[in-house]
């Protein structure tokens, strides 16, 4: 019985870090890209990483009281790649164990969010982590926003609105989008409007994910929405 517990807490354990990868890799692999490695040593690294995590438990350790799990993800990815001596060439560390394929995780790599090649290549490695975290959240955010759409069958006006949702009210043509929709510019305005305030509301849920106390949720969402502008500029 205890054996069939053991397997069972691993099975949730290496499920757990599979969903860490999936959710978090673009900031690891562009933090570790920025500190000068080439993409296929990045891939390795950022494979590794999360290796080296399960092998630690890390997941049961990543305590949220220490600090806000952004900070601690960063904090042990930089001890992590200070720690690295010499990459064995024919065996990576952990062997061939493998949670989520990296083709995969480069299918989904495309983002939502524009993000500028000067800013990829201008920022120190901290802010190119803190702008992939940015894009991270607020992209799971807008998933559920469109799943929620899709579910009332709203998807329509998730697609032709879901661009506006951080647009200035003075850069959206209302008449453009009436047309588009086929209802009255007051509905537009409407629509946009409650759109944007569940979209507020679902990144501030996701946001609060990643923090102990809730009072530091508007430090943090502030803190996301200086990333992405600091990308766009």
């Amino acid at each position: 019985m205890s054996a069939a517990n053991g397997e069972s807490q691993e099975k949730k354990g290496r499920d757990a870090l599979a969903e860490l990868c999936r959710t978090y890799w673009r900031p690891i692999f562009s933090f570790v890209c920025r500190r000068g490695y080439s993409m296929e040593d990045a891939q390795d690294l950022t494979q590794d990483f999360f290796v080296m995590m399960l092998e630690r438990n890390w997941l049961e350790h990543a305590n949220p009281e220490r600090g806000r799990f952004r900070s601690l993800l960063l904090k042990s990815l930089q001890n992590f790649l200070n720690n690295i001596v010499e990459k064995a060439q024919t065996q990576k560390r952990g062997g061939d164990l493998r949670f989520v394929s990296w083709d995969g995780w480069m299918t989904e790599a495309p983002s939502q969010f524009s993000i500028s090649p000067r800013s990829l290549e201008s920022l120190p490695p901290e802010q190119v982590f803190d702008l992939g975290w940015a894009v991270t959240v607020a992209e799971r955010a807008l998933l559920r926003l469109r799943e929620e759409c899709e579910s009332k069958g709203r998807l329509r006006l998730f697609h032709v609105l879901s661009c506006h949702l951080a647009a200035e009210r003075d850069e959206v043509s209302y008449a453009s989008l009436s047309k588009e929709l086929g209802v009255n510019e007051a509905a537009v305005k409407k629509q946009l409007h409650n759109l944007r305030q569940r979209y507020r509301s679902l990144l501030r849920n996701e946001v609060a994910r990643t923090v102990s106390d809730p009072a530091e949720v508007e430090d943090e969402i502030r803190h996301l929405c200086a990333a992405l502008a600091a990308a766009s500029e």
